[in-house]
C-alpha cells in the first residue's frame, strides 16, 4: 500500500511546531505561557469605539500593531491575516506580510468563508469555502502565508449537535486540512462548540469529546499528516445560562481531560481558546492547563486605547497592555 500522506514540508513543520519547544519565549507553543496569535479581525470592534469601519482605518490600526517596537518580537509568534490584510502595506509601501516575517513572526491566513445553514437540522451550520480553496492556498503560499485557519461551529441543546452536523463539520475540516497540506500550508483545525445555552459542564465535556473524536477520525480518513497540523479547540465550559457555576479548576480539568481522551499525541500543538470571565480569573482557569495547551485570549483594551489616533503614546499604551497582562492578549 503506497504512503497516502502528502510529502511533509519539514522546514515549515519545524518553524511552526518544533522550534517553539527550543525557544520557550516565542512561537506556537504547547508548554509555555508566552505565545500570542494576533487575529486581524476588526469589523465588530471599530464601531463601539467610534471609529468608522473603513479599509483605511483597518489598515492604520494593523500598521500600529505591526510597526510596534521590538518588545512584541519576544511574545508574538504568529499572525492570522484575512485576505484584505495580506495585501495591505505600511505608509512606506512595505507589505504587512513581509514586515512581520522580517521580524521572525509567522504569517497565517483565514481561508474559510463563514458558516451557512445545514439543511435538515435544527438551526445547525456548516462552513463554506472549499470551492477554489486549493488555488487560493497556492496563491497565499506564494504571497507569504505559512499556515491557515478554518473555523467550524457547533452548538449544544437538547437535540444538538446532531450526528449529521458532527459528521459534516468534521469532514469539512479534514478536507480543508488536506488541501492546505497539499499546498505546503500548515492547517489550524478549529472545531468550536459555542458556550450558548444552559448545558452543564459535564454535557459540554461529553460533546467536546465526541466532536474531537469525529474530527480526528475524519483527518485520518483524509490522510492528513497530523504532525503538520495544529488544533484550536474550545475551552470546556457550561452554557452561559447554566444555573450551576463552576470553578476555574473544574473548567480547566474538564478541558484537559477531553483533550487527553481524544487528541492523538502526534498533534504537536493546541491553541486553547480561553474566554475571559470575571467569575473565573484567566490565571486560575488555565493553571491546570499550563503544561497542556497554548493560550489564546481575546482582549478589547488595545482597541479602546487606540480609537483611531496614530501616535507614539497610543503605541506605548497597546504595548503596555501586552506587558501588564503577561502578553496573553490578542490585539
Amino acid at each position: 500500500m503506497p504512503n497516502p500522506y502528502p510529502k511533509p514540508n519539514h522546514n515549515l513543520i519545524v518553524t511552526l511546531t518544533l522550534k517553539p519547544h527550543f525557544e520557550p519565549q516565542k512561537g506556537l507553543q504547547t508548554c509555555e505561557d508566552q505565545c500570542v496569535i494576533v487575529e486581524c479581525s476588526m469589523a465588530k470592534r471599530l464601531n463601539p469605539i467610534g471609529v468608522e469601519n473603513t479599509e483605511e482605518n483597518r489598515r492604520r490600526y494593523r500598521q500600529l500593531l505591526f510597526t510596534a517596537d521590538q518588545r512584541i518580537d519576544s511574545c508574538i509568534g504568529g499572525v492570522i491575516f484575512f485576505h484584505e490584510t495580506l495585501y495591505q502595506n505600511t505608509d512606506d509601501g512595505v507589505n504587512f506580510a513581509k514586515l512581520i516575517k522580517d521580524r521572525g513572526i509567522v504569517v497565517g491566513i483565514k481561508v474559510d468563508k463563514g458558516v451557512v445553514p445545514l439543511a435538515g437540522t435544527n438551526g445547525e451550520t456548516t462552513t463554506q469555502g472549499l470551492d477554489g480553496l486549493s488555488e487560493r492556498c497556492a496563491q497565499y503560499k506564494k504571497d507569504g502565508a505559512d499556515f491557515a485557519k478554518w473555523r467550524s461551529v457547533l452548538k449544544i441543546s437538547e437535540t444538538t449537535p446532531s450526528e449529521l452536523a458532527i459528521f459534516e463539520n468534521a469532514n469539512v475540516l479534514a478536507r480543508y486540512a488536506s488541501i492546505c497540506q497539499q499546498n505546503g500550508i500548515v492547517p489550524i483545525v478549529e472545531p468550536e462548540i459555542l458556550p450558548d445555552g444552559d448545558h452543564d459542564l459535564k454535557r459540554c465535556q461529553y460533546v467536546t469529546e465526541k466532536v474531537l473524536a469525529a474530527v480526528y477520525k475524519a483527518l485520518s480518513d483524509h490522510h492528513v499528516y497530523l504532525e503538520g497540523t495544529l488544533l484550536k479547540p474550545n475551552m470546556v465550559t457550561a452554557g452561559h445560562s447554566c444555573p450551576t457555576k463552576y470553578s476555574s479548576e473544574e473548567i480547566a480539568m474538564a478541558t484537559v481531560t477531553a483533550l487527553r481522551r481524544t487528541v492523538p499525541p502526534a498533534v504537536p500543538g493546541k491553541i486553547l481558546v480561553c474566554v475571559y470571565n470575571r467569575k473565573n480569573s484567566r490565571s486560575g482557569m488555565v493553571s491546570v492547563c499550563n503544561n497542556r495547551a497554548t493560550r489564546f485570549y481575546r482582549h478589547s483594551h488595545p482597541m479602546d486605547q487606540w480609537r483611531g489616533v496614530s501616535s507614539g503614546e497610543t503605541v506605548a499604551a497597546v504595548l503596555e497592555y501586552c506587558a501588564v497582562c503577561g502578553v496573553n492578549i490578542v490585539l
